[in-house]
């Protein structure tokens, strides 16, 4: 059999002091593809493990100088973590699932080994490895900078959320997401699928609460051709766009009732029937369902049903609001500013001492998506350079509530300038300062000026041809 092995390949470390038995395993792995490193006992293994550090190690129990239990124990309480097979005699098969219980090894394998067997078992450890190496880079990442994919935070709180999707990842386990709204709940849901083995399949998301109660099963499990008015050709639910991948049911509290049945169903079984057809599909899709509501309150109202519940709320994670985290709103708020000068194209660098105090001292009732939006403003308004305090919203600045000293409480402040709107004025008359304004602020850039006033492009264009007819007049 030839051997063709990429230098790139995995390396699986062969620990045995039977010659015949070592050289034969490495054959047989180099045949498959993988690099190879054989050890005569369990010192030489970890004189080689100082210099490099294979994939998986396949290792004997009973050896002389340092036995595989002695190497185990190393791997297991110093080394890095790497998944090792015990290969075990007749005989020996209590003391190796011992010796996995009590050493961390991977699994066990029976000699004389069957090579078939021995494939699946490398496949699974290699899996498995490549989750720790991840959920090690992880550690690191939230250690140093208090982050987990494109979630922030370093208070104490955020650091148990993220411990906790770290946890899950792995797993095929349903998880139910908690928190109010604007909390990231999705997020939550796009980073234990991103950090998951089903990682490079799709992430589908679906807002119950969004979709008419009429096309919601068919959005869900998708339908036939003619299966009802309109359905003119055979489409895919959620459920199979998902495949191989992660779903998040949004708003999981917002679905109808008869819908939740037909919910239940599928997580059961894990088989859809599209709306007319006749055959069920199998589906292989994590589920990942979020709320803003109490699910246990909406099940004592008969709004929810109780064993639907049960299936979703296999792993709970709640999100905290952000007023119970501010520390963290230096970090969210860099992140942000971050991204939205990429999406509006502007270079907006920080936040001045004075715009960030304001942003310390408001309540954030609609938590990270109202920190969001305020700062998306900003961005725009400030263009290039230093956010400062009369780029946010006028909601979050001192005199919004003070008043200010000889500041007019019916003032709207437009960049660095003020529009003084006088009591009689009609809401046309006041319109019209604030677009005149506005372009004046941003230098006649229309577009900009359009973003700024929350209208579309052709919208402004309309209206600034109603002020010329009217001048002309």
């Amino acid at each position: 059999m030839a051997e063709i092995v990429n230098s790139e390949s995995p390396k699986i470390m062969i620990v045995d002091d039977e010659e015949a038995q070592r050289n034969g395993l490495a054959s047989i792995v180099r045949a498959w593809g993988f690099q190879t490193e054989t050890a005569c006992d369990g010192q030489d293994a970890l004189e080689k493990l100082a210099i490099s550090t294979p994939s998986v190690i396949l290792t004997d129990l009973k050896m002389p100088r340092v036995d595989g239990f002695e190497l185990l124990r190393h791997i297991n309480s110093e080394g890095p973590r790497i998944p090792a097979i015990v290969l075990t005699a007749f005989g020996s098969l209590e003391t190796a699932i011992e010796t996995i219980h009590n050493l961390g090894a991977f699994w066990f394998l029976e000699k004389p080994i069957q090579p078939a067997a021995l494939r699946v078992l490398l496949d699974r450890a290699l899996s498995l490895g490549k989750l720790q190496r991840k959920t090690e880079v992880l550690e690191r990442t939230l250690a140093s900078n208090g982050s987990l994919v494109d979630m922030v935070g370093s208070s104490a709180v955020m650091k148990q959320v993220f411990s906790l999707i770290s946890q899950v990842a792995p797993s095929r386990a349903a998880v139910l997401v908690t928190g109010e709204s604007g909390t990231g709940k999705e997020l939550v849901a796009r980073a234990i699928h991103t950090l998951s083995p089903r990682a490079n399949g799709p992430f589908v998301a679906v807002n119950c609460a969004a979709m008419p109660e009429s096309l919601m099963e068919s959005e869900l499990f998708g339908h036939e051709k003619g299966a009802f008015t309109g359905a003119v050709e055979r489409r895919a639910g959620c459920f199979e766009l998902a495949e191989h991948g992660t779903m998040l049911l949004d708003e999981i509290g917002d679905m109808p009732v008869a819908t939740q049945a037909k919910l239940l169903r599928v997580l059961e079984d894990s088989k859809v029937r599209r709306l007319g057809a006749r055959v069920e599909v199998t589906v292989d899709v994590r589920i990942i369902a979020a709320t803003n509501k109490s699910l246990e309150e909406a099940i004592k109202k008969g709004e929810f049903r109780e064993d639907l519940f049960y299936r979703l709320n296999v792993f709970q994670i709640t999100l905290p609001p952000l007023r119970d985290r501010m520390d963290d709103i230096p970090g969210i708020a860099s992140r942000l500013v971050e991204s939205l000068n990429k999406k509006h194209d502007c270079r907006a660098t920080d936040l001045s001492a004075e715009a960030m105090a304001s942003l310390m001292a408001h309540r954030w009732p609609g938590n990270i998506r109202e920190l969001r939006n305020a700062l998306e403003r900003a961005v725009i308004l400030a263009g290039e350079g230093t956010i400062r305090q009369e780029h946010l919203p006028i909601s979050l600045r001192p005199s919004a509530s003070s008043g200010g000293a000889g500041r007019s409480a019916s003032s709207i402040a437009v960049g660095t300038n003020t529009l003084l709107l006088e009591v009689g004025m009609t809401v046309e008359e006041a319109e019209r300062l604030l677009i005149l304004r506005t372009l004046e602020h941003t230098k006649n850039n229309k577009t900009r000026a359009a973003e700024i006033l929350g209208i579309s492009l052709k919208t402004l264009f309309n209206k600034l041809k109603e002020y010329g007819a009217a001048e002309e007049a």
